[in-house]
């Protein structure tokens, strides 16, 4: 059986950028645009068009340089948004307009102060007017995560026969739980009339650590497009990070679904978007930290070096990271630091070992992590130098 395809949403340089401090110019979306585009994206979300005339300018040059993905513009439900979006996406060889309005009883009352009725009617009017300007229009439901499933499944309705092709559902707050999501995906795709015309999208906000699971189960129910942003940036906790969900999928292949990234880039764009945006990547942080495929233990170096699977799901090629790393601290064992002196040129007996590893376990007292020129300094002030040299 082939894999259901997962499309893979891009919103590193729209939601990914409301990141206090980190904006971008126009040549640094571009050059980050291009590398999502041979990254394998699906819809890259280039922008918010109405917000700034900067905003607008690297729209319309993302629009023209991107050729294999969907170049997406974000809009309120207000008419001028949506044609100036219109307008940046002229040059655009595949336009999406990505336009919405909030559907909790919280937005409805205190954001927008209407009924029910009104946001439905406003929503079919926004997907309406988008659609006279593109084919490709998806409606996005904030805060769809604390709305009613009745009443969201209403509103999809109204986008649909507005001509929505995909229908965002937001964790706007990142406050739904893996089940809870994944219920509410099932509910839509089981209860929504014409359901069959549009794609499920999901869009996770990690408030409480969840966008990763959340849009997993989101997929797992019934969606097919995930909306993330490299390295999980974006507002507050940040977006569903791109890595993590990619190789999610990848790696549990009994899930029977797929993306079109290749995952050998992910290592190297993640470090593109860190140094364009300034922010720095936690060590820890899932795929793509600097300690993701580094060992300190011991236990754990002596499995990784008789075999990489011991302690490792992924191969850290497939990711872009050229090999594990095996990091020498107090933790480390025999195995590690016979593995690390042989890289810098000495091929130690069990006997130097056993004497070299005692002065290696005074040295990392002292240190955090022993460098390879301190095993230099280790392996020279051993009584037993000249016999490891000459051998």
């Amino acid at each position: 059986m082939s894999k259901n395809n997962v499309q893979i949403f891009d919103t590193t340089l729209r939601d990914g950028e409301q990141v206090p401090g980190c904006k971008l110019n126009t040549d640094q979306k571009v050059r980050i645009a291009q590398r999502l585009d041979g990254l394998g994206v699906d819809v890259i979300e280039a922008g918010f068009p109405v917000s700034s005339p900067g905003d607008f300018q690297s729209v319309v040059e993302i629009s023209k340089m991107v050729q294999n993905a969907t170049v997406c513009g974000l809009t309120r439900a207000v008419e001028n948004d949506i044609k100036v979006a219109a307008d940046a996406l002229k040059h655009a060889v595949k336009p999406r307009i990505h336009t919405g309005i909030g559907t909790s009883d919280s937005h409805i009352k205190h954001k927008f102060k209407a009924s029910r009725e009104q946001i439905i009617e406003r929503a079919f009017k926004a997907v309406s007017y988008a659609k006279s300007f593109v084919e490709d229009v998806e409606f996005y439901a904030e805060d769809a995560g604390r709305t009613d499933n009745d009443y969201l499944a209403r509103v999809c309705e109204a986008a649909i026969k507005a001509g929505a092709t995909v229908l965002n559902i937001p964790d706007t707050t990142g406050y739904c739980l893996p089940s809870e999501y994944g219920a509410k995906i099932k509910y839509l795709k089981e209860n929504v009339k014409g359901i069959d015309k549009a794609i499920l999208s999901v869009h996770c906000h990690n408030d409480l650590g969840l966008a990763t699971a959340n849009s997993i189960e989101g997929v797992i129910n019934g969606a097919r497009q995930i909306e993330c942003t490299i390295n999980g940036i974006g507002e507050r906790a940040g977006n569903t990070a791109l890595e993590e969900v990619v190789m999610v999928l990848k790696q549990h292949p009994y899930l029977d679904l797929d993306t079109n990234i290749d995952t050998r880039q992910l290592f190297g764009i993640s470090q593109l978007v860190s140094d364009s945006m300034g922010i720095y990547t936690q060590p820890n942080k899932a795929i793509v930290g600097a300690n993701a495929f580094a060992h300190s233990s011991g236990i754990h170096q002596d499995g990784v070096i008789k075999n990489r699977a011991t302690y490792e799901i992924i191969d850290p090629k497939d990711v872009g990271v050229t090999e594990s790393a095996i990091v020498l601290t107090a933790r480390s064992g025999r195995a590690a630091l016979a593995y690390r002196a042989k890289i810098v040129g000495y091929e130690l007996t069990k006997l130097q070992l056993d004497v070299v590893y005692s002065k290696f376990l005074e040295f990392a007292d002292r240190k955090k992590e022993i460098k390879d020129d301190d095993i230099h300094q280790i392996i020279e002030k051993s009584h037993l130098y000249r016999e490891i040299i000459s051998a």
